[in-house]
């Protein structure tokens, strides 16, 4: 179920509050900081359970090796810090000390995307959820706001295995109210349509919703789904959507071809081909800048899925 949006927060804010919550109710919860627990709010946990809470400096493939070894001695173990530099720093370290073993680690890349804003090109993490899906047994999500992001570290902690949970610096609309329950490997259908569906995961949730409004007034039924886990994948809900809208817009913060938009490619191909457009990063790096110009720049707002999902609409067979 959702609301028209009130309220305004970072999906990184549900990580220190969900991690105490859960500490509290007895799991074995232990974190691994690389001296940004504040902007992550890992330093949360920090405050109440010192003694589980563990900071190794600028040394994101130390934090890696010293939560793969406490996840190896029986603890659940999350480690946090931005998306650019795990996995974007540590990537053999994640590949060998965590996939291989597979073992009980969550990691939380906060700040995704370009929405980091004026931090600019060094701190934007478009290639993160490429590199995470690349690796065999983890789980990757990618929450569309703070309730679904509370709910997503919440599965990750209560399900043993490797876990990648994508967050953002910038506030976003909060989307869902309070009986919406996320659910690992299951899209969440937003808004119902049987013209044309858009796929989005992240901060590209809200203006796929705008844009089906929009579309709605030019009378094109505009399905929305919300794909907040990446892997596994739900590819019953993207056959389906291919199957009966018969054309398919994907929205994504990331670069198009190795994220959202190539993964469903790959199902619509073998299950139902239909007329795909994508919404994404196109082959090059962004800037410094406001999150709104940057998505306005790059082509990531709620007028360039409408242009898509016209497109698609013209390729359409009827």
């Amino acid at each position: 179920m959702t609301l028209a949006p009130t309220a305004m927060a970072a999906t990184r804010e549900a990580l220190g509050p969900t991690l105490v919550r859960l500490r509290e109710e007895g799991l074995d919860i232990v974190v691994v900081d690389a001296d940004l627990g504040v902007s992550t709010t890992a330093r949360v946990f920090g405050a109440a359970f010192p003694e589980r809470f563990f900071t190794v400096g600028v040394a994101e493939q130390n934090m890696i090796g010293v939560a793969a070894g406490l996840a190896a001695a029986g603890k659940i173990a999350v480690a946090s810090t931005f998306a650019v530099f795990a996995p974007g720093r540590c990537f053999d370290q994640i590949r060998i000390s965590v996939a291989h073993p597979h073992l009980n680690v969550k990691l939380i890349g906060s700040h995704g995307g370009i929405t980091v804003g004026e931090d600019g090109i060094s701190a934007q993490a478009i290639e993160d959820l490429a590199l995470v899906c690349s690796l065999v047994g983890f789980r990757v999500i990618v929450p569309a706001d703070v309730t679904e992001a509370a709910q997503a570290v919440e599965t990750a902690v209560r399900n043993h295995g490797p876990f990648y949970i994508r967050c953002t610096r910038a506030k976003v609309p909060v989307i869902h109210d309070d009986t919406y329950r996320f659910q690992l490997g299951k899209a969440d259908l937003l808004r119902r349509g049987k013209d044309v569906t858009v796929i989005a995961l992240g901060v590209m949730v809200k203006p796929a919703l705008d844009a089906a409004a929009s579309l709605q007034q030019e009378g094109i039924d505009c399905r929305v789904l919300n794909m907040a886990t990446l892997r596994p994948l739900d590819e019953e809900a993207i056959a389906a959507a291919a199957r009966e809208t018969g054309a398919i817009v994907t929205a994504e913060e990331h670069l198009v071809h190795c994220g959202l938009g190539s993964m469903v490619s790959q199902v619509v191909a073998a299950t139902h081909p239909v007329p795909m457009g994508f919404v994404g990063m196109k082959d090059r790096y962004a800037e410094s800048g406001s999150p709104a110009q940057l998505l306005e720049k790059y082509g990531l707002t709620a007028d360039d899925i409408i242009r898509e999902a016209r497109a698609v609409l013209k390729r359409k067979k009827v």
